[in-house]
């Protein structure tokens, strides 16, 4: 497979990005079209590890805690479409819905994360929200999960809706 050197150009989503503890990162998928890896730079957040999957896309504009442990996600890389990730945080683990059985964490639909990565265009650590326990980085950090912002999700979501899923990196 070669290098798609189009997607290797500077990324313009990158320039306001600034998250303590990131490093230089990349999304690899392969490229329906020609059967060449694409490579898109990004910054990483979350855990410090690599994910392999089927690429996703949720347009969800709410809701990220409940995409992140939804079971139909399980071992694939979800692309969140909404701009602005993270600025609610996540809610705590140790609140239960009891009203399901067996009872599980509020606003959440599994008791772990199910995807093995996410891709975001922004995200932000800073969160404030009234049941926000921890940020979504910590959260997947604390999972083994990692992440990656500063990618035009819109562009990578066209690419899925015309190829269908993608495998990546």
């Amino acid at each position: 497979m070669s290098t798609d050197d189009t997607e290797n150009k500077s990324n313009p989503y990158l320039s306001s990005l600034d998250i303590e503890g990131a490093h230089t990162a990349s999304l690899h998928y392969l490229n329906p079209v020609n059967s060449a890896t694409t490579s898109i730079q990004a910054r990483s957040f979350g855990a410090p590890v690599k994910a392999t999957g089927e690429v996703v896309f949720n347009t969800g504009m709410v809701g990220y805690p409940e995409a992140l442990t939804d079971p139909s996600y399980k071992g694939q890389i979800l692309v969140l479409t909404y701009p602005l990730i993270g600025n609610y945080g996540v809610p705590s683990a140790d609140v239960m819905d009891d009203n399901i059985s067996p009872p599980l964490p509020l606003n959440m639909e599994s008791a772990k994360i199910q995807i093995s990565g996410l891709v975001v265009c922004s995200y932000t650590a800073q969160h404030s929200h009234w049941a926000s326990d921890q940020s979504l980085g910590e959260w997947l950090a604390s999972q083994g999960i990692p992440a990656v912002c500063g990618v035009d999700t819109r562009m990578v979501t066209k690419v899925i809706r015309e190829y269908g899923s993608l495998l990546g990196v």
